[in-house]
């Protein structure tokens, strides 16, 4: 189990350097696509689809499996491993194929990610910005209706007529009514 792991995570970092390798440039794919295909069918010079790259999922799983099974008959046949005839051949097969896709997806994700970020950054540093000034002037907003709401009640209190301290007490209320 653990060389299964290790195969597998070799396997992603494999998928990762393929993705990235076809993502600066596609002369391979586009070298075979001018063997196979007619001129018609040939595809523009600014397309940079690659064997991997801005693939879509099917044709990915076919080119990486092939790509797998052609390296799995090289070791077959040159070494001494036996790759098809045990369970931990084809075991260890599987976990290739399946970490190079892996790999070419998480690459992708990277890569996306990277250009997408790096397009919204100067957006993202004006939205920051406006932010802090937002915030700025709120809280300044705030301290100003601190400010008058304060002043307010001062200037409430100063003009409210001074029958407060005239009025008579609860008491002596009370005591004119006679119930004290």
């Amino acid at each position: 189990m653990g060389i299964e792991l290790v195969i597998f995570i070799a396997a992603i970092l494999f998928g990762i350097f393929m993705y990235w390798r076809e993502s600066n440039g596609n002369g391979a794919y586009r070298f075979l696509n001018k063997m196979v295909n007619s001129k018609e069918l040939q595809m523009k010079a600014n397309n940079p689809k690659g064997f991997v790259y801005k693939q879509s999922l099917l044709p990915r799983i076919i080119f990486v499996v092939s790509l797998v099974l052609i390296a799995a008959l090289i070791i077959e046949f040159l070494t001494p491993i036996a790759v098809f005839s045990s369970y931990n051949g084809i075991s260890a097969f599987a976990s290739f194929a399946v970490g190079t896709l892996l790999g070419t997806y998480i690459a992708s994700f990277v890569i996306k990610s990277s250009e997408v970020i790096e397009e919204q950054s100067e957006s993202l540093e004006d939205k920051f910005d406006d932010v802090v000034e937002k915030g700025k002037d709120f809280l300044e907003d705030l301290k100003n209706k601190d400010n008058k709401a304060v002043e307010e009640a001062k200037k409430e209190i100063e003009n409210e007529p001074k029958t407060i301290m005239n009025e008579k007490s609860a008491r002596e209320r009370l005591k004119d009514k006679g119930l004290m």
